[in-house]
């Protein structure tokens, strides 16, 4: 992705007529912020009008004004295609235009829930897999059958370009993006000013299909992934985490992958990485002292982990982590 000269990234947030406001705030939230204050000062935010109409109209009965067009995506790092119309109408060609023109240029694209339309009618998603809101996702693939759409997972990050599903997801997507741009303290830190989960992995399931009702197990299930998360080092069978919870082994995984969309082992998985990554950013621990501190037992196998992962090592990962914080 280009970087401009200074310390900072430009990110264009695209609005249209009749959008639906939230869908604009989710990105405002997690890359604006003011001067000085947190990580999200590094951003620059601009609100791109796409079309001449101005004001913009939105869904629910106020008026938009941005301060630019679409010549804004030229000058762009990051550009952000927010939810799409609900009908997923084709794209004016303004827009397909600009878009493509600011990838071609080196510019990262995000794409949250519905915006997938655009972006795939742009051709920028031929090839890869992405996502999308789960109930539009066969309409996508049987418009852009070169497009693998997996209509499960939260978010998809396939490097110059980003794809998340529904509303949370989006906010899931922005903030893995400001992870992988400014690191974790600087995500965290967004997550708990915003009051949100920190770090939700992007296979994670969109929804749940049979939720359980709010009891004392979900509440003892906490207890013991609270509990997990403060000791990744350890060992942790499915029948000693089961008994911690009071539970038997069968109840304890149904209401694990009931509660969380994924396995213990995937989610456990995703805890170690992400413990390792801020280890990583934040210190200068010899990555054998942070394979055991995550709890992946030896260098090795934490690279093994991290390469398939993030297809990069511990060591490359914390030097250009380093290279784009200075």
């Amino acid at each position: 992705m280009t970087r401009s000269a200074s310390p900072t990234y430009r990110v264009a947030v695209i609005a249209f007529d009749g959008m639906t406001p939230f869908h604009l705030a989710v990105p405002c939230l997690v890359f604006s912020g003011r001067p000085g204050t947190d990580a999200r000062s590094r951003f620059e935010l601009t609100v791109c009008g796409a079309g001449p109409e101005t004001p913009l109209a939105t869904s629910v009965g106020f008026d938009i004004v941005p301060r630019q067009g679409l010549e804004a995506l030229a000058h762009a790092d990051i550009v952000v295609m927010p939810a799409w119309y609900d009908d997923c109408r084709p794209a004016p060609p303004a827009l397909l235009d600009a878009l493509r023109a600011a990838h071609r240029r080196g510019a990262c694209i995000v794409a949250l829930c519905l915006g997938a339309f655009p972006v795939a009618e742009a051709g920028l998603l031929d090839g890869r897999t992405a996502a999308t809101h789960w109930a539009a996702a066969p309409e996508l693939a049987r418009r852009h059958p070169r497009v693998n759409v997996d209509p499960d997972v939260l978010y998809v990050d396939d490097g110059d370009v980003l794809t998340s599903a529904g509303v949370a997801a989006g906010i899931d997507c922005c903030l893995h993006l400001l992870r992988r741009l400014c690191g974790a303290d600087a995500a965290n830190h967004v997550a708990r000013m915003l009051v949100v989960a920190p770090h939700r992995q992007g296979g994670q399931a969109q929804f749940i299909e049979r939720p359980l009702p709010v009891s004392s197990t979900d509440g003892r299930l906490s207890a013991v992934l609270e509990w997990v998360t403060r000791h990744l080092g350890a060992d942790h069978a499915i029948d000693d985490l089961a008994r911690r919870a009071a539970m038997s082994r069968r109840n304890f995984t149904r209401h694990f992958r009931l509660a969380t969309g994924t396995s213990f082992k995937q989610w456990l998985l995703a805890q170690r990485l992400a413990h390792a990554r801020w280890m990583l950013e934040t210190g200068d621990a010899a990555v054998e002292v942070v394979a055991q501190e995550a709890g992946f037992g030896s260098a090795l196998s934490l690279r093994q982990h991290f390469r398939a992962a993030l297809q990069t090592s511990p060591a490359a990962y914390r030097k250009a982590f380093r290279a784009a914080a200075g």
